[in-house]
C-alpha cells in the first residue's frame, strides 16, 4: 500500500513536469533559427515564395504560435507527435524504430559503469593507503577528464583499424543474414566499443563516489561497534560499510541514467549506432522540428521513469523513505 501510494504520487508529479517540459521545448524550438520549409524547398530545387507558402500551410507553420502549441499538446495527449517534415513518416514510428537500440546501448553502459564503478571504488576504499588504491583513483581521474569523443575515436583506431578485433560501426553486420544466436552474438560484438566508451566516464564517477562514501561510512559508530565485536574485515566491509555507502550512489545513478540518454548522442554518431541520439543529431541538422520535439519528449519521459525507479529502489534500501511516505 505504501509503495502504491509512493508510485501514485510520483506519477502525478511526473505528468505535471512532463507537461511543463512539453511547453518549454515547443517554445524553445520556435526561437531556434532556421525555417524547415525553406530547407525542404531548397532540397526540392524550388525555393520560390509560392512553394514556401504551400509547405508552411501543409505542415501548419503558417498558423499562430498559440494555435500550433494547442495542436501539438492535444496531439501528444493522444500519442500523436505529428509527421517528420523531411521523411513524411509519423514521428512516433521513427522514434519507436530507434528507441530499442538506444535503450540497449545506454542500459548496457549503465550496468557496466555501475558494477565496475562500485567494484573499483570498493577496492580503492579497502586499499586507501596502498599504491594499488592510488592507481585505481588515478585511472578514474583519467577516464573522467578524457573527452568522450576522443575515447570513441581512439577505440575505433586501436581495436577496429589496427587490431581488427571489433567492428567500428553499426548495430549488426549488414548483409550477413545472421539469425538467432548468431545475430545476438553479432549485435553483442558491435555493442562492445560504444557501450564501453559511454560507460568509462560514468564508471569514473561511481568509483570516486563509492570510495568517498565507503570511507565516510567506515568512520561511523556502527562500524566501530562491528569491529569491537570481532567481525571479519571482509564482512564489515560488505555488510555494514558498502550497504550504507550505496545510498548516495543509488541517487547519483538515477540521475546519471537519464543523462546517459543525452550522452549517447555523441557515442551513437561516432559509432553510427542507429538510436535516437543519432536521429536527434540528424533532425537538428535538417531542422526537423516535429521530430526533435518528439525525441525531446521521449528523452524527458525516460529521465522521469528512471527517477521514479530510483525512488523505489532508494525506499527499498532505506526504510526511512517508506516510513516518510506513509
Amino acid at each position: 500500500m505504501v509503495y502504491a501510494r509512493l508510485i501514485l504520487m510520483r506519477l502525478l508529479k511526473a505528468v505535471i513536469v512532463l507537461f511543463l517540459i512539453v511547453i518549454f521545448n515547443f517554445l524553445l524550438i520556435q526561437l531556434a533559427p532556421g525555417d524547415p520549409a525553406a530547407i525542404l524547398a531548397g532540397e526540392a530545387g524550388a525555393a520560390d515564395q509560392e512553394f514556401l507558402d504551400q509547405l508552411r500551410e501543409r505542415f501548419g507553420l503558417d498558423q499562430p504560435m498559440y494555435v500550433q502549441l494547442w495542436h501539438y499538446v492535444s496531439g501528444i495527449a493522444m500519442l500523436d507527435f505529428g509527421y517528420s517534415y523531411r521523411l513524411g513518416v509519423p514521428v512516433f514510428d521513427l522514434i519507436m524504430d530507434r528507441l530499442p537500440a538506444t535503450l540497449l546501448l545506454t542500459g548496457t553502459a549503465f550496468v557496466l559503469s555501475l558494477v565496475l564503478g562500485i567494484v573499483a571504488g570498493s577496492m580503492a576504499a579497502a586499499r586507501v593507503k596502498k599504491p594499488s588504491g592510488s592507481l585505481i583513483m588515478a585511472l578514474a581521474l583519467v577516464f573522467y577528464a578524457t573527452p568522450l569523443f576522443w575515447v570513441a575515436l581512439m577505440s575505433v583506431v586501436v581495436f577496429s583499424v589496427y587490431l581488427g578485433w571489433l567492428p567500428a560501426y553499426g548495430l549488426y553486420t549488414v548483409g550477413a543474414g545472421h539469425t538467432g544466436l548468431a545475430l545476438v552474438l553479432d549485435v553483442a560484438k558491435h555493442l562492445v566499443l560504444p557501450a564501453t566508451t559511454l560507460a568509462l566516464f560514468f564508471m569514473a564517477i561511481y568509483t570516486r563516489m563509492t570510495r568517498t562514501s565507503m570511507l565516510d561510512a567506515a568512520q561511523q559508530d556502527y562500524v566501530k561497534t562491528a569491529r569491537a565485536k570481532g567481525l571479519k574485515p571482509s564482512i564489515i566491509q560488505r555488510r555494514h560499510v558498502l550497504r550504507n555507502a550505496l545510498l548516495p550512489i543509488i541517487t547519483l545513478a538515477g540521475l546519471q541514467a537519464g543523462q546517459m540518454v543525452g550522452g549517447a548522442i555523441l557515442t551513437e554518431t561516432v559509432f553510427a549506432w542507429p538510436g535516437i541520439g543519432r536521429l536527434m543529431f540528424e533532425a537538428l541538422q535538417q531542422r526537423d522540428y516535429n521530430l526533435l520535439l518528439g525525441i525531446f519528449f521521449f528523452s524527458a519521459a525516460l529521465v522521469i521513469v528512471f527517477n521514479i525507479i530510483t525512488d523505489l529502489v532508494y525506499s527499498l534500501a532505506d526504510p526511512r523513505i517508506k516510513k516518510g511516505a506513509s
